[in-house]
């Protein structure tokens, strides 16, 4: 996988690193399993501060997204549902609701945004849950 980072975005480095690893597992670019760049050697790539790096694999670990093996490197985590299926539930739809505001704010109707979630939804591995909780 290939990381970009734009030093003239208002989002800082760390962040911009972080979304696009979740974005890329979304995507299935990068599957469970895979090994990601060192700290040292992502830095070196995008010239920006080893602790930058470290930071979003931090948060990425945190998250449960990466797991670091000593010794082995940074690897991208299997997919845990530590939390039961309302709770996960209950988190989408407050980004739910967040996507609705700024739709409205940007002037699209409900049919738009339907439209535009379905166009764009074929770039995204959606897996099927096998043991609800």
């Amino acid at each position: 996988m290939q990381f970009q980072c734009d030093t003239a975005s208002r989002t800082p480095i760390y962040r911009q690193l972080t979304d696009q690893v979740r974005a890329a597992v979304a995507r299935g670019r990068i599957q469970p399993g895979d090994r990601l760049p060192s700290v040292r050697q992502l830095s070196r790539e995008l010239v920006v501060n080893p602790n930058t790096v470290a930071r979003a694999y931090t948060e990425l670990e945190r998250e449960g997204t990466l797991v670091t093996q000593q010794g082995r490197g940074v690897f991208v985590a299997e997919p845990r549902n530590d939390l039961t299926k309302r709770a996960r539930q209950k988190q989408l739809e407050e980004h739910l609701d967040q996507l609705f505001v700024e739709a409205v704010h940007l002037g699209f109707s409900a049919e738009e945004l339907l439209q535009l979630i379905h166009k764009r939804q074929e770039r995204f591995t959606f897996s099927v849950e096998e043991n609800p909780s």
